[in-house]
């Protein structure tokens, strides 16, 4: 858990429009930084810039998430914003994410306004998308609106994609819930992945992928284990089942 956070550091207030990111860098130490120089920074490696709370009867729910693309754990806020850490966790094309990366402390033409950002994404062509997980009950109340016109704009600013997200997919979500359970590494069960990637050259449905041996649980795994990895391809929008069709990703895929 991050060190209890206290902020400092403040931008000079004028009346000009102005934005800053106020974060913790990887070393722990206070940062602030006009948007100009946002590119500067990784806030995928950054610290929490914020103190998740806990008290007894909260409406919340925080706890921790261990991501197997940064083997890093995260802290959230919400069983919510747990699921998009999953989701992300799972994209293919996320390199990495951070959570409560940075404070946004700007001002525009309706005075001074802040804002901590509840995911910072960095995608594996470099690209950035900054998430806000929000109750969908909430997603078309004024100051939620508010703040996601201003983020919007700040994104822009930086060359950066904003995103405001409720409930994912349930197809989606189930999906990814049941394979995350097989992220982790591999040890004991590692040298089957050669074998069933082989067999997975040419389409083949998990049922005929596992039918080689009579008790196929710990290769059961392993495929699941190779699907959450994008090392065997599927369709993610359709139930998991022993028909579900699978097939082992080029190789340039996954070196």
């Amino acid at each position: 858990m991050s060190p209890k956070r206290t902020r400092v550091l403040r931008p000079v207030q004028h009346t000009a429009e102005q934005l800053f990111l106020h974060y913790y860098d990887t070393d722990n130490t206070e940062r602030l930084l006009p948007a100009a120089r946002a590119a500067d920074v990784r806030f995928e490696d950054c610290k929490p810039a914020r103190d998740i709370p806990t008290y007894a009867g909260q409406k919340h729910t925080p706890g921790f998430y261990w991501s197997a693309s940064s083997d890093t754990v995260l802290e959230y806020e919400s069983f919510l914003e747990a699921r998009w850490m999953k989701l992300l966790d799972f994209d293919a094309k996320v390199a990495r994410f951070a959570a409560q990366p940075f404070i946004f402390e700007g001002i525009d033409n309706e005075g001074p306004w802040t804002h901590y950002p509840d995911l910072f994404v960095r995608r594996t062509d470099g690209s950035a998308l900054l998430l806000d997980v929000k109750n969908p009950e909430r997603m078309n109340s004024l100051a939620v609106q508010r703040q996601a016109h201003r983020t919007r704009k700040a994104c822009a600013r930086l060359g950066w994609d904003y995103q405001m997200a409720g409930e994912p997919d349930p197809q989606l979500w189930a999906t990814v819930e049941w394979l995350a359970g097989y992220r982790r590494p591999l040890n004991a069960a590692a040298d089957l992945v050669g074998p069933l990637l082989f067999r997975a050259a040419q389409p083949v449905s998990i049922g005929q992928l596992l039918a080689f041996r009579p008790d196929s649980q710990v290769e059961r795994a392993v495929v699941y284990h190779l699907m959450w990895h994008h090392r065997l391809l599927f369709d993610p929008t359709h139930p998991l089942r022993d028909h579900t069709t699978v097939w082992a990703a080029p190789i340039l895929e996954h070196t």
